[in-house]
């Protein structure tokens, strides 16, 4: 397993098991099974639903001699309706409760959105609270002090901007350790990477391998394919591997964390094995120019007409 380092030299591991869209009844299964396998990094968050039953295959594992506590990496998130600073210590306490531990890892905010109190979702604006109101510097320095207590080794963000992370910087001195964030070889995210590369912010990679399974409603019809690009396929070949496989191994190599999901076993198995698959120069080229900025989780849904968020203000 390949690792980054943070500035404290902590050291995360490159290749980690997600869970997002992890059913109940089957987390518990694919977290034991992770481990067993050699993961040694969850990437988790409170809006997944599904936390407590992870929380029960960590106290397992745990039991069953398969890792110990401090062996193990554990990320999750902050999410959006608990973005006032007295929210967030109570956030992550019910995670931590949830998981079984004491502390976590890493600790993110999953958006730079604001929801109301109630709502998990925004159904109309009034469910939505603007970034005035609520700002994401008063969210970070909420942050700030989880870490100062212990509970979070780590902070960072996820789905932010350049300029958000210029912004809560600049109002607490304060940068994110991490930004997680959607790339695969149509998102590369170039400038976003050179940007977090040259501030010592290390990133991760979600939805890798295009998120194919996300519910129908965000799916168009004519968006690209990644397991059907010639280039990745021809790669597949060279390396005698899987088309999944060269996607995970570019993520690593290029020095990024990424975290893919499964709860099938060999699939599980395949997914780990990549991050020791070394893209020479030429196949790292070639990906390179497959780059179309392509994004297959668009935020759209956090944009209702009459309230602050737009797309341009999301990513721009």
């Amino acid at each position: 397993m390949k690792y980054l380092q943070f500035s404290n030299s902590d050291k995360i591991p490159a290749l980690g098991l997600g869970t997002w869209k992890s059913a109940k009844g089957e987390v518990y299964n694919a977290v034991r099974t992770a481990i067993k396998l050699g993961y040694r990094h969850i990437d988790c968050a409170h809006v997944y639903g599904n936390e407590k039953e992870i929380g029960e295959a960590f106290s397992d594992a745990f039991k069953a001699g398969d890792v110990k506590r401090e062996e193990l990496w554990v990320t999750s998130k902050l999410w959006n309706n608990t973005h006032r600073k007295e929210q967030v210590e109570p956030a992550i306490k019910t995670t931590l409760k949830n998981l079984q531990l004491d502390y976590l890892d890493l600790y993110l905010i999953h958006w730079p959105v604001v929801l109301q109190d109630h709502a998990m979702y925004p159904e109309t604006k009034d469910d939505l609270v603007s970034l005035s109101v609520t700002p994401l510097e008063e969210t970070w320095f909420g942050m700030i002090d989880i870490k100062k207590a212990g509970l979070a080794r780590h902070i960072g963000v996820s789905n932010f901007s350049e300029s958000k992370i210029e912004h809560i910087l600049d109002k607490t001195g304060i940068l994110p350790e991490m930004n997680q964030v959607e790339m695969h070889p149509f998102l590369q995210q170039h400038g976003l990477k050179e940007y977090c590369d040259n501030r010592n912010i290390l990133m991760t990679a979600y939805s890798p391998l295009g998120s194919a399974d996300r519910p129908a409603n965000r799916v168009d019809a004519d968006e690209p394919k990644l397991f059907k690009n010639e280039i990745i396929k021809a790669i597949a070949k060279e390396q005698k591997c899987s088309e999944a496989q060269v996607m995970l191994a570019w993520a690593v190599c290029r020095e990024t964390v990424v975290i893919p999901k499964s709860v099938n076993p060999d699939r599980l198995k395949q997914n780990l094995e990549a991050a020791d698959i070394d893209l020479n120069t030429e196949q790292m080229n070639a990906l390179e120019q497959i780059n179309m900025d392509y994004r297959f989780i668009k935020g759209d849904f956090w944009c209702i007409e009459g309230s602050d968020y737009t797309l341009e203000s999301l990513w721009g």
